[in-house]
């Protein structure tokens, strides 16, 4: 225990800085959606991502297994486990029925990802065999000190951002033995400063589509901050933006530096 203990804390700090905040980039759409707008070419977001100063990727088994030398002593690893399906049979994720553990714990110490994630898709038909495969993560990750992200999103009837709603994923996915969270965001400070203070673990937001403007992300991501919250997984709204570098690069002005939306506006638009 002693040994995997520290292990995992060796792992999480290649994930979440001294401050306990972390950017996390978000690249395993292509899983489902196939070569979605901005993920065409792996390698080259990657750098951008990198070079913008991203703390960590998640990302699939495919993508870490050609591109781990790009990103190894570079930036965090998380890698996805699970999976539904493609976007041919996964139109609707609220009636999504099966969800399948893909890969092992072990797989991904083996590939040398630093941390691990599985969804729970909260209100699917598939939501009980999803907390299952959660409850066995947790306790491999135990066994072998990887840390482990629970991304329980509200689906279906559930409404997606109702405070109480999204509180309750949060702790959900902590008492089932996640080391952090990935949930949506309230859509407020106020609101979403109860599920942080409800969580005893640190609970970092999804993204979702790809925002109107980049003035809107990042007065989401400054609400997430004052909020408490831990960071975010930002995947569209980032790899999909006009200049992904300095989107990350603003992102971490707010997030690690605790910027005004004003400053990293600013950040966003300076060359390279």
């Amino acid at each position: 225990m002693g040994l995997t203990r520290i292990g995992k804390e060796l792992r999480l700090a290649r994930i979440f800085r001294e401050d306990g905040k972390a950017l996390v980039v978000a690249m395993d759409h292509a899983y489902i959606f196939g070569p979605i707008k901005g993920l065409e070419k792996p390698r080259k977001i990657i750098e951008d991502v990198i070079e913008g100063g991203a703390d960590a990727i998640l990302t699939t088994y495919g993508v870490v297994k050609r591109f781990y030398e790009l990103m190894k002593g570079r930036v965090g690893i998380v890698l996805r486990l699970d999976g539904g399906g493609s976007k041919y049979t996964l139109e609707d994720f609220g009636k999504a029925e099966r969800w399948n553990l893909l890969y092992e714990v072990e797989d991904a110490v083996k590939l040398g990802a630093d941390a691990v994630i599985t969804t729970i898709l909260l209100g699917a038909p598939c939501e009980a065999e999803a907390l299952k495969i959660l409850a066995k993560l947790a306790a491999d990750c135990e066994s072998w000190g990887i840390p482990l992200a629970a991304e329980i999103i509200p689906v279906g009837r559930l409404p997606a951002s109702d405070p109480e709603v999204i509180a309750s994923a949060a702790r959900i996915g902590a008492e089932y033995g996640a080391d952090m969270i990935k949930t949506n965001y309230t859509g407020a400070a106020e609101t979403f400063r109860k599920v942080v203070e409800t969580c005893p673990i640190p609970v970092l937001i999804a993204g979702g589509p790809r925002m109107e403007t980049d003035a809107q992300v990042l007065e989401t991501v400054k609400g997430v901050i004052e909020a408490g919250g831990a960071g975010v997984f930002f995947g569209r709204n980032v790899f999909q933006s006009e200049n992904p570098r300095g989107m990350v690069r603003a992102l971490r002005k707010i997030i690690h530096e605790n910027s005004s939306v004003e400053e990293a506006l600013m950040e966003l638009r300076r060359k390279d």
